[in-house]
């Protein structure tokens, strides 16, 4: 599948590894109507293209990974329109169970920590900076579903205090929270990501993904008991694969597993 022209996000590809960054560091990575819709186009390529199996999003330089919404483009337009996907084409996405990782190389300020919250895990560097400051400017963060997803991920206390008081929190208290799995040096940020995706390229695609399935539609039964009954596509696939007769055969003759991801 060859790379898409868009103007405001680089799609790039390496191997199984796609990397999204969002590039307008003009306005702080901040989304305008045409940015969410090449984010959709994008995430869209990745869920079909069965040759990528991580994807990384990032901001363009190292000042902000996303500043939220453009206020200034808002303002001008007075156009809202996002599409179905929501923010950058990924807070209102519930099918896609390949794996997104965000690479905060900056400040993220309201939309910019609904795409960290959507993503399933975080590596920020250490001068980064989380705020949600919606309320101090008479608005509420109701755009993306963070305030839906905060208390779920990281507890109803630290959520309450980010969302009430609009006061930002550095990289550590962020990960310290649970925002974020890794707060590390900017210098080291490259090579902590490219760790993380290294370990999820090293197991099977397919069963990532029916972790992945797993976990959230999990999160849609209140009974723990009849979760364990649902129907789960991603994990029937994957019992199913070549990958599931290749892992035990590659354990068993002490070499390492060569996955075809079907």
């Amino acid at each position: 599948m060859s790379a898409p022209a868009y103007r405001h996000c680089r799609y790039e590809v390496t191997g199984p590894l796609l990397t999204l960054t969002i590039a307008r560091p003009e306005v702080m990575n901040a989304f305008h109507r045409e940015a969410h819709f090449e984010f959709d186009d994008a995430l869209n390529r990745y869920a079909a293209d069965p040759a990528l199996h991580v994807a990384v999003i990032t901001g363009a330089g190292d000042r902000a990974f996303c500043a939220g919404t453009d206020l200034k483009a808002l303002a001008a337009t007075g156009d809202h329109t996002k599409p179905k996907t929501g923010f950058a084409g990924i807070t209102h996405r519930f099918d896609l169970f390949k794996p997104l990782i965000a690479r905060v190389n900056g400040l993220a300020l309201g939309g910019g920590v609904e795409i960290v919250a959507a993503c399933d895990l975080a590596i920020a560097a250490d001068h980064a900076r989380f705020g949600l400051p919606e309320p101090r400017v008479g608005l509420a963060a109701l755009g993306g579903g963070l305030l839906q997803r905060l208390p779920r991920q990281i507890g109803m206390k630290d959520a309450m205090a980010l969302v009430l008081t609009g006061r930002p929190v550095d990289a550590q208290a962020a990960r310290a929270m649970g925002l974020i799995n890794q707060a590390v040096p900017a210098a080291e940020l490259d090579a902590a990501m490219a760790a993380m995706v290294a370990d999820i390229l090293a197991c099977a695609p397919l069963a990532v993904q029916a972790s992945k399935e797993v976990m959230l539609k999990s999160l849609d039964v209140a009974a723990l008991p009849a979760t364990m009954h649902q129907d789960y596509p991603r994990a029937r696939a994957m019992l199913a694969s070549q990958d599931a007769v290749e892992g035990p055969r590659a354990f068993a003759e002490k070499r390492k597993p060569r996955w075809q991801g079907r």
